[in-house]
């Protein structure tokens, strides 16, 4: 199985792509796609790249584990948890800008 990840290019979000076509932080809510899936993976793929609102796109083969998504790489399951360092923007906490419920990011 696989699912696509990039970036959110506003925030540097790690998103994945759902099965409703937006994308998403919740990596458990990410869209399996089955190997016989190719020709849907890879039109969601250029269909993203169109939009230029998520770079670094990247197609990640995962497991399921106990009814949950596995990264099989190590790199992907450090995205999956995010940052391992305190985001902090002069001296103070800093939470970046979330994905709306439209997928969209306001500017």
């Amino acid at each position: 199985m696989e699912i696509l990840t990039g970036n959110e290019l506003i925030s540097g979000a790690t998103v994945y792509l759902d099965g409703e076509g937006n994308w998403v932080e919740n990596l458990q809510a990410a869209r399996l796609f089955a190997k016989e899936e190719l020709a849907e993976r890879d039109g969601a793929l250029a269909a993203t790249k169109a939009t230029g609102r998520v770079i670094s796109l990247e197609i990640e083969e995962v497991s399921q584990v106990e009814g949950q998504i596995v990264p099989k790489r190590l790199r992907e399951r450090i995205r999956a948890a995010g940052p391992t360092a305190p985001l902090s923007l002069n001296g103070q906490a800093y939470d970046r800008q979330h994905l709306g419920e439209d997928g969209h990011v306001s500017i």
